[in-house]
């Protein structure tokens, strides 16, 4: 039977034969660090839409679908839900059990 690995065990990353100095590593680990990239910011700030923004001139379009036969409107919340979520109807009110 194999030995168990334990995964929350602090690992040692594999080092070469050499024991460098902390000067070296640190400096072979600056080096292979990617390189900084230099970007405009009002270029990247064209894709980015900010809340408040005038949207007076934009058109949008939403799909409405009927109610369906086994969906029903919640009289509190009244967002429609499908039958199997109607917890009560108190005097004929249809609740659904997110609100009772």
């Amino acid at each position: 039977m194999s030995k168990p690995i334990d995964y929350d065990a602090p690992r040692r990353p594999a080092v070469d034969g050499d024991d460098d100095s902390l000067e070296e590593l640190t400096a072979r680990g600056t080096a292979a660090q990617s390189p900084t990239v230099d970007l405009d910011e009002a270029e990247a700030a064209e894709n980015f839409e900010l809340p408040g923004a005038d949207l007076t001139d934009e058109e949008l379009t939403v799909a409405v679908v009927p109610m369906q036969p086994d969906e029903f409107r919640c009289s509190r919340c009244f967002l429609v839900h499908h039958r199997s979520q109607l917890a009560a109807q108190p005097g004929g009110r249809e609740v659904c059990q997110e609100c009772s």
